[in-house]
């Protein structure tokens, strides 16, 4: 397989952790400003995604009572990430006796939309990049954990199928026009198809971040969010623009980072990211690790089905 592949996929994890430092400082700003300074931390966007990574590894695939186990483990160990009310309320019902299905219905009755699971996506797009079937299944699938609702599952597939077209792409995307038309392809839910048709006419108009945040949202909820990340990342020419752009539209400013940074960093590869914020970014080695693995592991094909 081709080896710069593997650039790709260490790229779009790096790309996660950078994109959630640098935003870590503006969630929730008002008004519009570009940072540059990538924080010291990481928050639970990267955390969780550490956490897909490293079950996905073990398992050889998708296996959701380990990933559920693994997001325990790293959440117990560090719970000061910045975890919103949910996942935690769901790990300790696991960890009272809940089966996870029965956990995530108990806090959210109709399943959560929020971004939760499209933030943590990453090492799947990359993984399954190849195989559309394959990958909305286990997006889905590994949402289903803690964002149970259709609009949830939606949101992780969507971010998870835009990071695959990225890694695709051999330097940025040559049209990205097609880029939409590709993902609308492959959308079921109207909102989100709603939302990328508007991606595009931004797209062609070129309009100011007042109208991008009006018409895409910055907010918590996946529909809110994840078109604003493939908007940041199609609307700019490199890496730096794209993570540098998203945190700059405020809100949910570390997420939309981090997801930005997920596609970005899966068309460009690692090296398209700055030097300086690799050498910064917390646990780096560790996360690149991750991606090498990720990568080895899809080179000997051997990754299983949801169960």
């Amino acid at each position: 397989m081709r080896e710069y592949l593997r650039d790709k996929f260490t790229g779009s994890l790096i790309g996660t952790a950078v994109g959630d430092s640098l935003g870590a400082g503006r969630e929730g700003s008002l008004g519009f400003r570009e940072v540059r300074e990538i924080g010291s931390r990481y928050t639970d966007d990267t955390h969780m995604m550490i956490g897909v990574a490293e079950s996905l590894i073990a398992c050889g695939g998708f296996h959701a009572q380990h990933m559920v186990k693994t997001f325990i483990e790293n959440y117990t160990a560090e719970p000061w990430r910045g975890y919103g009310p949910g996942p935690p309320r769901i790990f300790r019902l696991v960890q009272a006796g809940r089966s996870w299905e029965q956990a995530a219905r108990e806090i959210y009755p109709d399943g959560s939309f929020g971004n939760g699971s499209a933030m943590r996506v990453a090492p799947v797009g990359v993984l399954f990049h190849d195989d559309f079937d394959r990958l909305r299944a286990v997006a889905m699938e590994s949402s289903r954990i803690t964002h149970a609702h259709s609009l949830g599952m939606e949101g992780a597939f969507l971010q998870a199928a835009a990071i695959a077209l990225a890694v695709r792409e051999y330097d940025r995307p040559s049209d990205p026009a097609v880029f939409i038309r590709t993902l609308l392809a492959h959308t079921r839910e109207g909102i989100y198809r709603g939302k990328l048709e508007a991606v595009s006419s931004l797209l062609e108009r070129g309009e100011e971040r007042a109208r991008v945040v009006s018409e895409l949202g910055h907010g918590i909820e996946a529909c809110h969010s994840v078109p604003t990340a493939v908007f940041s990342f199609l609307a700019n020419p490199d890496f730096e623009a794209a993570v540098v752009y998203a945190v700059s539209l405020g809100g949910d400013a570390d997420t939309i980072g981090a997801m930005t940074g997920a596609i970005a960093g899966a068309c460009f590869g690692i090296e398209g990211i700055p030097a300086s914020w690799r050498r910064q970014v917390e646990n780096g080695s560790y996360i690149e690790n991750l991606g090498a693995q990720l990568w080895e592991l899809k080179k000997r094909d051997g990754f299983g089905v949801p169960e």
